[in-house]
């Protein structure tokens, strides 16, 4: 349904053609122990241009019974094996979208008309149309609140529905993203990733291959980065102070920051924690976790079969990872490995992005 948000309120708000490749050769495997993560190295030549190798393994999808920040739905936690894949460095950049679009005219979600006949069939029977005037093409911005909040479930308070607003217009009409090119593009709708994709000659991510990229290799790592919580304001772009009252940005970022701000993990990978979350290909399924459980290690798992989730009974949602700059320990706290939400298909909003992958297969 375009642009849940116009009619949320009986819902719930949880919350590639520049190249090819490059030349893939035989590969040689050898299995390796890497800090605890058992990896089947490959070696497959030179990456594509902003990609990087990331080599297949084991290890434990979830969240460990430990993580005093984890939602239920991270749990349990179940052993998952991923072959290697290619990974994009960073988001795919305003710069990148923007050649995407000007390559095929493409036009996103959030830059078309609305058909209110469309939306109303994803939603409970005899929710009331809006008014016309918010109708029109546009996206979920964050405006944040002048006072605290109590309620932390009533996200209505720093969310609005903004008329204008897309990845060209990421703060509503009158803005741009001129000066802007190496920020991650947003206001991306599960669509438009996939048109994009489709386009570059890549794929999203499963759910488990983002995970297993964001540990870097460490099995027991709570962050991309390691498991030293204090080092988040220097590794991550997220929210400091008061939410959603106050950001006090001792990380140098009061919203978006261009890729690559922080130091990269251990896989070489940006912004795999905090600044936009990241669109996967899993259907979002509050049973899938305590389904794999019982299997034993699953081999590439590809997510749910069909979208579960009972606060949004009606939305088709995929998993979205990383968190954003919104993130903050009083409130969700997904700039860790394990944390994962849920997104509308047909919805975007300014802290939601994606990067790619790719196989050896594909590139052929």
């Amino acid at each position: 349904m375009k642009r849940l948000f116009l009619t949320i309120s009986l819902l719930t708000l949880f919350a590639c053609k520049e190249n090819k490749g490059g030349e893939v050769k035989k590969t040689i495997e050898k299995t390796t122990e890497n800090k605890g993560v058992s990896v089947r190295e490959k070696e497959v030549g030179t990456p594509p241009a902003g990609m990087v190798w990331v080599p297949g393994g084991s290890f434990t999808q979830g969240a460990y019974d430990s993580d005093n920040l984890a939602l239920q739905h991270e749990k349990p936690a179940h052993p998952v094996h991923v072959d290697g894949f290619f990974i994009d460095i960073n988001e795919v950049t305003n710069a990148q979208f923007k050649k995407f679009v000007e390559a095929t005219g493409y036009l996103t979600i959030a830059e078309r008309e609305i058909d209110w006949e469309e939306m109303k069939e994803q939603l409970p029977p005899g929710t009331p149309k809006p008014h016309d005037s918010m109708l029109r093409p546009g996206s979920l911005l964050f405006k944040g609140t002048t006072y605290t909040v109590r309620n932390m479930d009533d996200f209505y308070q720093w969310w609005e529905w903004k008329v204008g607003a897309d990845w060209r217009h990421p703060r509503g009409a009158g803005s741009s993203i001129e000066g802007k090119d190496n920020y991650p593009v947003v206001h991306i709708a599960y669509e438009d990733a996939l048109a994009y994709c489709k386009w570059a000659g890549r794929r999203l991510p499963t759910e488990a291959e983002w995970e297993y990229a964001a540990k870097g290799g460490q099995l027991n790592s709570k962050y991309s980065w390691g498991k030293d919580e204090e080092k988040l304001k220097t590794e991550a772009n997220t929210w400091q102070g008061e939410f959603p009252k106050t950001n006090t940005s001792e990380d140098g970022f009061d919203r978006l920051a261009p890729v690559k701000s922080f130091s990269p993990n251990a896989f070489g990978l940006y912004d795999m924690a905090g600044n936009v979350w990241e669109w996967t290909q899993d259907w979002y399924n509050v049973n899938y976790y305590n389904e794999l459980i019982v299997t034993g290690e699953v081999a590439n798992p590809g997510g749910a079969a069909h979208a579960y989730n009972p606060r949004n009974p009606y939305a088709r949602e995929k998993v979205i990872k990383g968190g954003s700059f919104l993130c903050n320990e009083s409130y969700c706290a997904s700039y860790r490995n394990s944390a994962r939400m849920a997104s509308t298909i047909d919805s975007g909003m300014e802290h939601l992005g994606f990067r790619t992958v790719a196989t050896p297969e594909m590139l052929k």
